[in-house]
């Protein structure tokens, strides 16, 4: 397994929705993304980068590896 990048959650939304997530709701700083039966929930709080295990859990819900980001 590689490192895992450090992404701002714009970043992660722009993988996510490469990978056929959609954008469906947004309620302040989090937004909802759904991929059939699976939706994940994204914090965006400006350019700063997400911690390591939020990341780590949102790639998991998606049902992604770190890998998947490369």
């Amino acid at each position: 397994m590689s490192r895992l990048p450090a992404l701002s959650g714009r970043a992660l939304i722009g993988h996510l929705r490469r990978h056929g997530f959609e954008v469906i709701s947004q309620e302040g700083s989090h937004v909802k993304l759904r991929r059939g039966d699976i939706t994940v929930i994204v914090p965006v709080h400006g350019t700063h980068s997400l911690r390591r295990p939020t990341l780590l859990g949102i790639l998991k819900d998606a049902g992604l590896t770190p890998d998947d980001l490369l």
